[in-house]
């Protein structure tokens, strides 16, 4: 693993381990590929599904969302989910919706994000999230390249908007502008659009994943299975050794205290 990986992964098993919640449980690789999200919609482990699923088909052998969940948001036209509406700012094109169902899909079916989950205490409709969930810059690009003409207000769409009606709308000082204007580059809108919910890595093998990819490509198998076993063998070394228990309360210092500071600034 490299520096910048150990780092983030003793910070994701230390925050797991001084927090009280399920997460602090997960001591092996079986246990990390065996969980879902703690969400709204999620299942407690991954298992098939009856999909007639043509929107998530690719998860249908191994899901941790329902049918009856994703046959919500596979009618054509929908842009809303959960009370978000996509369409804050104007009719979003099919060629850009489509990566959004894509990523929907993978938020609630995909059963490799284990290993990246964390506490969040923001949601009523979940009680973990994914965080810096690594997303193959190729898939990051194509995303970008459909999205990129839409309109928005905000470049962090979990947090900002205006919530009185139930359906985000913008805050009346922040007005609609292109994606690529508001984000710059494909970058800051793969990560900071689902608030760092992905972290854009370059292509390799093991090395990210796929938002959307048809199993027939991959002998009819998940090709981020890979990945999340991967990165579940990385944690359980470093949860079988004392380095992870020796600097667990330094490491949380030092989160908790730039965390401070940036509420100061």
């Amino acid at each position: 693993m490299k520096l910048h990986e150990v780092w983030t992964s003793l910070v994701l098993i230390c925050f797991s381990t001084v927090t009280a919640n399920r997460l602090s449980l997960l001591k092996n690789v079986d246990d990390f590929m065996n969980t879902c999200m703690d969400g709204q919609n999620h299942k407690l482990q991954p298992g098939p599904e009856e999909l007639q699923f043509q929107t998530c088909f690719p998860w249908k052998d191994r899901a941790c969302c329902s049918k009856d969940v994703t046959a919500e948001f596979q009618s054509p036209g929908v842009t809303k989910w959960l009370g978000f509406e996509w369409n804050h700012c104007g009719g979003m094109t099919e060629k850009c919706r489509k990566h959004f169902i894509q990523d929907l899909c993978f938020y609630e079916c995909s059963p490799n994000v284990g290993p990246w989950l964390v506490k969040d205490s923001d949601r009523e409709w979940r009680k973990e999230r994914m965080f810096e969930v690594p997303l193959c810059e190729s898939e990051c690009l194509t995303w970008w390249d459909d999205c990129k003409e839409e309109m928005t207000c905000l470049d962090n769409w979990m947090r900002g908007f205006n919530w009185t009606t139930g359906t985000n709308t913008c805050p009346d000082d922040m007005k609609c502008q292109p994606f690529k204007d508001m984000f710059k580059d494909h970058r800051r809108f793969c990560e900071q659009v689902w608030d760092f919910s992905y972290k854009v890595v370059p292509d390799g093998d093991d090395n990210c994943f796929k938002l959307w990819f048809d199993p027939k490509d991959y002998n009819g198998s998940n090709p981020n299975d890979a990945v999340a076993r991967k990165k579940a063998q990385a944690y359980t070394i470093l949860l079988s050794s004392n380095l992870a228990t020796l600097i667990c309360i330094p490491v949380v210092s030092v989160v908790a205290g730039l965390l401070s500071a940036i509420v100061l600034l």
